[in-house]
């Protein structure tokens, strides 16, 4: 008897990463079928025009902020895979356009599925980010879930991201994952050029992956098999060991894939930021690949794929001289808006203090002659969560919470708890006297803490001295490239 092809709700599916998703679904059309929710759009109908001959694939033109479009695409659907977002750096010029959307377009969703007459039969899947976590430089530069979370100056995406991830988590939904996503190498990297480029410091890092392992991903959790132990869970997507590159090693690979001898001549070197981006490299990783095994590619394949398919001038910038591109390329992108020499030219003193630390220490970064290429260290490091790790989360009784919520300067203001009841929501209250609610699962296993004082990094600083959880990223030296 043949079973019956699954259906998959699909947000997103015009972005770099939806596409590909598309082509992995494409692949699988005798399991699968795909319903898109895509902007009636000049650009968006355009993209998605190039999938007509997928003959598993139908679409709904509406917006993910819309309630009734999004419930009326969940109504079916066995798996909704919620990819859709608006990101840096356009998140951080339209705030209220991102928060719209990545909020709005979450809490949607989220209400759908609840509406279903059995939510437990539909599997909500939902898209975090790396950034959640902020600025982790050496020699903080490895991390898990369960971390602080400690958004950068200006990052509205992480911010909303963090809202999104907490309402999923005390949803009260059973078969959900929120997968915070890291940086995604694919071919149109290559061609980016936008003043974003220059707030990424030479010593951070960042454990990228593969557009296509990542489509992988998504679509391998929709497939038989899977555990049911993997839902209910946050997970960071990440590409292994061969995927750890310090942002340096970034910059050259893809300087050397073009043909380019020495990148440092395209660019001063204070241009760019020592401080104030995200990233870092994950001691959990592995966890995602032993549940929902997805990693194929190595970062050479990946950069073979992305040099074949970029236009001939990208191939070729070898080939230009150095200066041209210096100064007729590079070097006017850091004076238009969000571009770090725009903040100098302008003595935006906040950014310039968030960016590299203050005035005089991005004057004191030097030229090239006294830089050496940054090498992060390979030995995994871990926080403390501020509880018994150990200790199953079937077993956390109220002194357990109690003592996380201690380490973080706060307190429970909840006098009891089910033990092991890590889905229910909690009374707490901060350091800085603000109250909120959170479940076990939201504050200790997702790293969640207040939702007020989140939104204010240029506090974190003094919170971080009643919070030893939040402390322990705080810089004990400036940082120097």
């Amino acid at each position: 008897m043949k079973s019956r092809k699954k259906k998959i709700f699909l947000t997103g599916a015009t972005g770099h990463w939806g596409q590909y998703i598309l082509r992995e679904f494409a692949r699988r059309a005798d399991r699968f079928d795909v319903l898109a929710l895509v902007l009636p759009t000049p650009k968006d109908t355009g993209v998605i025009r190039k999938f007509e001959d997928m003959e598993n694939l139908n679409v709904v033109y509406g917006d993910v902020t819309d309630y009734s479009t999004v419930l009326s695409c969940v109504a079916d659907a066995d798996y909704v895979l919620h990819t859709g977002a608006v990101v840096s750096p356009y998140a951080d010029d339209h705030p209220e356009l991102a928060h719209a959307v990545n909020v709005g377009g979450a809490r949607n969703v989220i209400r759908a599925v609840k509406s279903q007459p059995d939510p437990d039969a539909v599997r909500l899947v939902t898209i975090g980010t790396v950034a959640q976590s902020g600025d982790r430089n050496p020699p903080n530069h490895w991390g898990r879930i369960g971390d602080p979370l400690r958004v950068s100056h200006y990052d509205e995406y992480g911010q909303s991201k963090v809202i999104a991830e907490r309402e999923l988590i005390d949803s009260g939904l059973k078969n959900f994952v929120s997968l915070r996503q890291t940086g995604i190498f694919h071919p149109g990297m290559l061609e980016i050029r936008d003043p974003i480029m220059t707030h990424s410091p030479f010593a951070g890092v960042l454990e990228w992956v593969s557009v296509e392992d990542a489509s992988r991903l998504l679509a391998n959790i929709c497939e038989e098999g899977v555990p049911e132990d993997f839902w209910g869970n946050i997970y960071n997507i990440g590409g292994g060991e061969s995927w750890r590159l310090t942002n340096w090693e970034l910059q050259t690979s893809i300087g050397a894939a073009m043909g380019v001898k020495d990148i440092r001549k395209w660019y001063d070197r204070n241009w760019f930021a020592t401080g104030n981006f995200h990233g870092f490299w994950f001691t959990d990783s592995d966890v995602l690949e032993s549940l929902v095994p997805f990693r194929q590619d190595t970062f050479g394949d990946a950069m073979n794929r992305a040099i074949a398919a970029a236009p001939a001038g990208v191939r070729l910038a070898g080939k230009i001289p150095a200066p041209l591109i210096k100064h007729l390329v590079m070097k006017p992108l850091t004076v238009k808006p969000r571009g770090t020499m725009a903040m100098i030219a302008n003595n935006d003193t906040a950014k310039i203090n968030a960016y590299f630390g203050s005035r005089q220490e991005w004057e004191n970064i030097g030229d090239w002659s006294t830089f050496w290429p940054p090498r992060a260290s390979r030995e995994p490091q871990f926080l403390d969560h501020g509880y018994d790790e150990a200790k199953d989360s079937a077993a956390w009784t109220v002194a357990d919470i109690k003592g996380a919520a201690d380490f973080r300067g706060g307190c429970l203001v909840s006098t009891s708890m089910t033990t092991g009841d890590i889905a229910t929501p909690l009374a707490w209250e901060c350091a800085a006297g603000h109250s909120f609610q959170g479940s076990p699962r939201l504050i200790l296993t997702a790293g969640h803490w207040c939702p007020e004082c989140i939104q204010n990094p240029a506090d974190y600083p003094n919170q971080a001295t009643a919070n030893k959880f939040l402390a322990q990223l705080e810089p004990k030296v400036p940082l120097r490239v």
